[in-house]
């Protein structure tokens, strides 16, 4: 009698030790429920809901660049002259990917003039350009695409060559560019590897062996004077060639940016000649808003003649160089 009341009373507290180890690690199921095929998880009274992370294609972007410069002179007797420059550059950018397929965009604008007093022509043009780049690529391999360029290239407003004859009092002027006069077209179509840098930078190269490029001269005086190497009374020079593109966007130091782009194209007619053309800016920002930019542009064409100071025209090397300190925007 005795020994069954001792079992049953194991077999109580064996009972009760697993109802006490259900209480305290109780098993939690959460229910799904599923509306209009978006997924939503039900956790006791509460809905955790898990929407879907939306992909973004486009990296669209820009910098406005603005620096001034004032000289005010008065009755001041070590000489010189009162001035006033402006400068000012534009870049919107606007970059697509999805899967294997890219679409680069890019827009560069600059303009800058100065005045000086005691001048003929006292407003003087320091700067101007248009350049617009547009790039599609399907992926063949990896960071290797299979890429069209379309690169256009012009200035905004008439530029002058200044200069004064022999014998004479005050300066003269020729109109020797306008809108569009010239206006380059490059149309490529190659192979093209590009890397994604640290910091959304980037290096792209691309070589085509099929590469048109076309010279528009729309102003008929220049036109007729054969500048820029059309044929007098054409408006548009068209050349077959090859060509090579690069870009680099790239991060140097924490403050410190450098872009630049090379396009070397090659006429096959005189393969070997080389037109070129190079950019390069260096953005060093002080804060958010002040900047400092040292632009380079460097310009090389057998068919554009330059005229020297003896009243001579050769070919030669076109180089801007210009420092600006002042404010700059990222948008």
């Amino acid at each position: 009698m005795r020994i069954g009341r001792v079992f049953l009373g194991l077999i109580c507290l064996l009972l009760g030790s697993r109802v006490v180890a259900q209480d305290i690690s109780p098993i939690v199921r959460a229910d799904t429920v599923i509306i209009s095929g978006d997924t939503l998880i039900m956790l006791g009274d509460s809905l955790i809901f898990t929407p879907k992370i939306k992909e973004i294609y486009w990296d669209k972007g820009g910098n406005f660049n603005l620096s001034i410069q004032q000289v005010g002179l008065s009755n001041w007797s070590a000489g010189g002259a009162s001035t006033f420059a402006f400068n000012t550059a534009l870049l919107m950018y606007a970059n697509y990917k999805k899967d294997e397929k890219i679409w680069d965009t890019k827009l560069t604008v600059n303009y800058g003039f100065n005045r000086q007093s005691g001048r003929a022509y006292p407003i003087r043009k320091t700067n101007d350009n248009f350049i617009f780049l547009s790039k599609y690529g399907r992926e063949i391999s990896e960071s290797m695409y299979l890429s069209t360029q379309i690169d256009a290239r012009t200035q905004l407003l008439e530029g002058h060559r200044y200069f004064r004859p022999a014998g004479a009092e005050r300066e003269s002027r020729n109109r020797i560019s306008d809108l569009i006069s010239p206006g380059y077209i490059q149309s490529s179509t190659g192979l093209n590897y590009q890397k994604e840098l640290k910091n959304k930078g980037r290096f792209s190269s691309i070589i085509s062996p099929f590469t048109g490029r076309f010279t528009v001269v729309l102003d008929d005086s220049l036109s007729m004077a054969g500048a820029f190497g059309v044929i007098p009374g054409e408006n548009v020079r068209a050349e077959a060639g090859v060509s090579l593109a690069t870009s680099v966007d790239t991060q140097i130091m924490e403050n410190i940016r450098w872009k630049a782009d090379l396009n070397l194209f090659s006429n096959y007619e005189r393969f070997g000649n080389m037109v070129v053309n190079m950019n390069s800016i260096l953005s060093m920002k002080v804060n958010k808003y002040i900047t400092t930019r040292i632009e380079t542009i460097l310009i090389y064409d057998e068919s554009v003649f330059i005229q020297q100071e003896d009243g001579t025209s050769t070919r030669a090397i076109q180089l801007q160089n210009l420092i600006n300190f002042g404010i700059g925007i990222d948008f």
